[in-house]
């Protein structure tokens, strides 16, 4: 098992490859891009997904660490529950920016505001 310092810089690898994926994607969007793009699209849909993947790699690598997933699922807390919620939210996003273009801009400021509630949530575990 790996220490608990480096599934955090796993966890914050693959939040900046998710945002900058999705940045690329919603700004490609915006100029009239498509899903049927050049070879770029496969790269940026290849970045998000591992991004999505090392946030829960890193993410469940901590909780482990820290004795939080041993009980299961059935005894997460609230708060693991909401950041599960974002995580969610955020792999659907990226399918946004390419049905409505318009909405481009506007994701670009939603998913930073996500990545805050997130980290509110693993913060001060409200719930």
């Amino acid at each position: 098992m790996f220490p608990r310092d480096l599934y955090e810089i796993i966890h914050l690898i693959g939040i900046a490859l998710t945002m900058a994926a999705l940045g690329a994607t919603a700004l490609h969007a915006l100029e009239g891009g498509t899903r049927r793009g050049p070879r770029a699209r496969r790269v940026l849909v290849a970045l998000y997904g591992g991004g999505l993947f090392l946030i829960l790699l890193g993410g469940f690598g901590m909780l482990a660490r820290l004795g939080i997933a041993r009980a299961g699922v059935v005894a997460f807390p609230g708060w693991l529950w909401a950041k599960l919620a974002v995580w969610a939210l955020l792999g659907a996003v990226m399918l946004l920016p390419y049905r409505r273009p318009t909405w481009g801009m506007p994701m670009l400021l939603l998913a930073p505001l996500l990545i805050g509630l997130a980290t509110y949530f693993a913060l001060y575990k409200p719930i």
